[in-house]
């Protein structure tokens, strides 16, 4: 699990009935950040102050939500828990929590009028563990579904997914991710779909990328879908270097999930450092591959 790495709690909140929640990745010692936003339908905070030419380097917090922009408001409850426990930037007159976030677009599988609010980010945070993470149909992936091609009837259950990998030397790689892609995922050993769109009547997979060849347009609404994550490592970053493994550690998606970064995704992948020792960015990054495809797969139960 991603809680393997020294430094990083995880905690979720949802709301079953409304079928939305959010997840919280706490990094209370502070973390170097950068974030690699691909797909074309982005619901983001806080994610320019991680360019590498701006000023902040660390983060306290990672905020994952559905609602769609809506659940851009549970990044307030998560500063609110922070802030009472004094951690964040010192400004002289207070300490500000740093919570970059992203949201995926649930609205449609529950109750659009529920959506991750300030409450739920605090609830979140106060379940924060370094405990093993429940994955499935919790926090921020509760609604989350992959497949859309065929419309919401045909459409497979995902949910959130977290693994890890440690190596001899000490170098401990985790991922977690909320798959609530466009796409189909399948598993990038055997290329056999394993979670996607289906046909109604058999129960087969459609197949979403042979679809796309024979239809003018690919179906449904742009930001009705995203892969949100994050990689973490227990080394230490610059924020370049870290923006570098969040783009490589994207590859994952594109491997997994097909089509992947579509006008209908916003995905975004954040890496987060927590450590003190150098390794290759590299083997960090290609690390970050693995343990994000196998979080994916993890997501949608395989």
């Amino acid at each position: 699990m991603i809680t393997n790495v020294p430094g990083i709690k995880v905690g979720h909140q949802q709301n079953e009935s409304a079928k939305t929640g959010c997840t919280v990745i706490l990094t209370e010692d502070g973390a170097t950040c950068g974030v690699d936003v691909r797909g074309s339908a982005p619901g983001t905070r806080e994610t320019d102050l991680l360019d590498p030419i701006n000023l902040v380097d660390q983060v306290h917090a990672i905020s994952l939500a559905g609602g769609s922009a809506y659940g851009l408001d549970a990044a307030s409850g998560i500063m609110q828990f922070l802030e009472e426990r004094e951690v964040g930037l010192d400004v002289g007159v207070c300490k500000v929590p740093i919570v970059p976030s992203a949201i995926l677009f649930d609205l449609a599988i529950g109750d659009a009028s529920v959506r991750p609010d300030q409450l739920m980010g605090y609830r979140a945070a106060q379940n924060a563990t370094e405990k093993a993470v429940k994955e499935g149909s919790v926090g921020a992936g509760c609604g989350a579904t992959v497949g859309k091609i065929a419309g919401f009837e045909a459409v497979s259950d995902s949910g959130i997914g977290s693994a890890s990998i440690e190596l001899e030397n000490g170098l401990i790689v985790g991922a977690i991710v909320a798959v609530n892609a466009f796409g189909d995922v399948s598993d990038p050993k055997t290329g056999e779909i394993v979670a996607g769109a289906r046909n109604l009547e058999t129960g087969e997979f459609l197949n979403s990328t042979k679809m796309m060849r024979k239809q003018a347009e690919a179906g449904g609404f742009p930001g009705t879908n995203t892969t949100i994550g994050a990689v973490a490592v227990n080394a230490k970053l610059t924020k370049s270097e870290a923006k570098k493994v969040a783009q490589v550690a994207q590859n994952a998606i594109g491997r997994t999930i097909s089509p992947a970064h579509t006008m209908y995704d916003g995905d975004t992948i954040f890496a987060l450092a927590t450590g003190e020792e150098r390794f290759s960015v590299d083997l960090i990054a290609q690390l970050g591959i693995e343990v994000m495809e196998q979080a994916i797969l993890n997501a949608v139960g395989k």
